[in-house]
């Protein structure tokens, strides 16, 4: 019997990517997802990808009773991934009542939900956000949690606090929580990406449509930063990479390895670039020439962050292998396989 795994917003940018390399490492997979931000039809290229549909169920993880029963019907769910939630820092800023609904009641439902039906052990799909802007970079999983600059970021501080305080009350649960930095790019495949409904909140999806004349030109927010070269600075790292860690902390639940019930590890590649350097990046990867225009800056972001890997290297024995120019080519690639599909 292979061992099943629930990935809640399975269809979605990085759920999508991780059923892929969960199916590839031998897992039964049951996507949850409400498809607010993805469609149905990602479960077709998940299949032509790893050759394995999972199976799938429309339904909101706001819904306790429909949760309850898709635990009830895939009996022996031994853990959850999960990545259902709302993700858009500037969104969130205008609809904070949305974000703390949709992202902290989804979490209670399943810890709920967990004793009840015996499964073991959560992954959370947590943030760098919660760092705010570090005092030392790159940062460590030992940084203080500092004020959430937006209530994006506040829902996954929140979020980790309840995972700590359900373990700490003694529910039967193990977690890990993995702090991600930017994930981008696509699958070598081109049959997976990041394809947000509607106008697109995060930097490459915005950037490739404007790439292919989707969009009129791509706004970079600020340019009067304390950076060399005065825009933002992220950690950008490749999707499939960031996948491959979760099937890493699936398996270390499962395998009753962690060294403590709740674990916090630090997603990324240990290398800040810069929002301007992602640009000539993209530009030289590509050929492309992109048509951009520096703006004001943007209510919630923070000026720089990226990560310390070692701790998640060393103990998970993840690294992230991907190069920025194969990722950004790949993100391309995924943008033109949309438009032969005729998809926007």
């Amino acid at each position: 019997m292979k061992e099943r795994i629930l990935v809640t917003g399975g269809t979605g940018y990085i759920g999508s990517h991780t059923v892929v390399e969960l199916q590839n490492s031998g897992y039964e997979v049951i996507i949850i997802d409400n498809l607010s931000n993805s469609s149905a039809d990602v479960v077709d290229n998940i299949e032509k990808v790893s050759g394995t549909r999972p199976v799938f169920e429309k339904l909101d993880c706001l819904d306790f009773a429909g949760l309850d029963a898709v635990f009830t019907k895939y009996k022996g769910i031994k853990a959850i991934i999960h990545f259902a939630a709302s993700k858009a820092v500037g969104e969130s800023v205008q609809k904070p009542l949305l974000y703390y609904r949709n992202n902290l009641v989804s979490l209670i439902n399943l810890l709920e939900l967990m004793p009840k039906h015996g499964v073991e052990g959560i992954v959370f799909s947590s943030s760098c956000t919660v760092y705010g802007q570090p005092d030392e970079l790159p940062v460590t999983e030992k940084a203080p949690i500092k004020k959430a600059e937006s209530p994006y970021g506040n829902t996954k501080q929140i979020n980790e606090e309840i995972i700590r305080d359900t373990v700490a009350s003694g529910a039967p649960i193990n977690a890990i929580m993995l702090r991600y930095f930017n994930p981008i790019g696509a699958h070598p495949t081109a049959l997976l990406g990041e394809l947000p409904n509607g106008v697109p909140q995060n930097l490459i999806p915005y950037l490739t449509q404007t790439a292919i004349g989707l969009r009129e030109k791509l706004s970079v927010f600020g340019d009067d930063y304390d950076t060399p070269d005065g825009s933002c600075i992220r950690d950008f790292i490749n999707v499939v990479d960031l996948a491959k860690a979760h099937v890493i902390a699936i398996r270390r639940i499962l395998e009753k390895t962690q060294k403590e019930k709740v674990e916090v590890f630090n997603i990324g590649t240990g290398r800040g670039v810069s929002v301007l350097e992602l640009i000539n990046g993209f530009e030289k990867a590509t050929g492309v020439k992109l048509n951009y225009q520096i703006v004001g800056r943007r209510a919630g972001d923070i000026e720089k962050v990226w990560a310390n890997p070692d701790f998640a290297n060393q103990e998970l024995g993840w690294k992230a292998v991907e190069t920025l120019e194969d990722t950004l080519r790949s993100a391309w690639n995924w943008q033109l396989k949309l438009r032969e599909r005729g998809i926007q």
